[in-house]
């Protein structure tokens, strides 16, 4: 029988131990893609195309198609485009 293996050595078989330079490019890159879903989720919930929801903050479409792709996710991006698609956000101490 098989000995089961917990997601935390996994992640550090593929990505390094916390803390590591590797592993922490992965975390941000999974933090990125996770937060990115959820603007694109939520636009397309709501039935907004790119370019409408680029006009509702005074952007241009590849501008949204950008931060979907996690290419410019910069906080001050995603409150924005948070805030016009009706979605809270809250920081919170850890």
């Amino acid at each position: 029988m098989s000995k089961l293996i917990e997601a935390s050595e996994l992640l550090d078989k593929e990505f390094g131990e916390e803390g590591t330079s590797t592993r922490n490019k992965f975390k941000e890159e999974a933090y990125t893609f996770y937060l990115t879903e959820i603007l694109k989720s939520r636009r397309k919930e709501l039935k907004l195309s790119q370019r409408a929801l680029a006009e509702k903050i005074g952007k241009k479409r590849p501008y949204i198609s950008r931060v979907e792709k996690g290419e410019d996710l910069r906080l001050s991006n995603f409150i924005q485009i948070a805030t016009a698609l009706g979605l809270n956000f809250n920081l919170t101490p850890v």
